[in-house]
């Protein structure tokens, strides 16, 4: 394997993320993780990183209440007793643009992240997460 794991972080991350504000709901949260097929959702105030959402979260609230049904209008009390803020975690580990593959990949190992936000000063700019480093791996395999 010779695989090119000291390049920068920024050559693989996803720069075009999808976020949510901290006063969006969290119907629309869900909305967006089944639109994009997607587990983790920063939230920003203008530019800045105050938080991340995950599927997860979502599902420890509404596991008995059907969520993630196929209906794409599916109105949840149990969503509108929380909000957004509530829910995400906003202790948050970040990388940086020019932080390594393998920097990056290290982390992942020693967390239990499956995705890590990529800020420059207090703006986000991209997000990584595991699957987006092992299909790098495999495709330079």
């Amino acid at each position: 394997m010779n695989v090119e794991v000291a390049v920068p972080i920024s050559t693989i991350m996803t720069a075009e993320v999808i976020t949510l504000k901290p006063k969006d709901s969290l119907e629309k949260a869900e909305h967006l993780f089944k639109k994009h097929k997607i587990r983790h959702i920063p939230v920003v105030e203008k530019k800045r990183l105050v938080g991340m959402l995950s599927m997860n979260d979502l599902l420890r609230i509404s596991f008995a209440d059907g969520a993630f049904r196929e209906e794409d209008n599916v109105s949840s009390s149990l969503y509108e007793m929380f909000t957004i803020p509530q829910l995400m975690r906003n202790n948050l580990t970040t990388v940086n643009p020019d932080n390594s593959i393998r920097e990056v990949a290290e982390i992942f190992v020693q967390s239990e992240y499956h995705s890590l936000p990529i800020v420059a000063g207090d703006a986000l700019v991209g997000i990584i997460t595991t699957t987006d480093l092992i299909k790098y791996l495999l495709k330079n395999d």
